[in-house]
């Protein structure tokens, strides 16, 4: 592949001078060889071959080509949601614990003392090992 580098608004690409490409085309053997000394080049008097006709990149979007922004990139335009102006994003963060891992955060001694005593229950501060929830 061809190094490229950007020329002028970085809309088209330049191949670099140096070594001739693997593939490339003789240039005696070119379109632009026949079409010497025609006006147009081929490209027509009217339409005339400009550089950017639709303009550059993404122009156009809501004006001259909007239909292809509807058909191909449909919500492409516009806001969605709600504004948080001071987002803090692990401000939401609740660590959560299953039911069934609730005895691994109290010691292997309180265990054994609340298997044999049924009659009261531990009271287990997850808060403290760091869940929420």
């Amino acid at each position: 592949l061809a190094q490229v580098a950007t020329v002028g608004c970085g809309c088209e690409p330049r191949e670099r001078a140096g070594k001739k490409q693997e593939g490339s085309m003789t240039a005696r053997y070119k379109k632009s060889r026949h079409l010497r000394g025609q006006i147009s080049n081929g490209r027509g008097r009217i339409g005339k071959h400009r550089k950017h006709p639709g303009g550059c990149g993404n122009s156009g979007g809501q004006h001259h080509h909007r239909i292809n922004f509807d058909k191909y990139h449909p919500g492409y335009f516009g806001k969605v949601g709600m504004r948080n102006f001071h987002l803090i994003k692990h401000g939401k963060v609740i660590p959560a614990i299953n039911v069934d891992r609730l005895w691994s955060l109290v010691s292997e001694q309180t265990r054994q003392y609340y298997k044999e005593n049924t009659d009261k229950a531990p009271v287990i501060d997850v808060l403290k090992a760091g869940y929420m929830k």
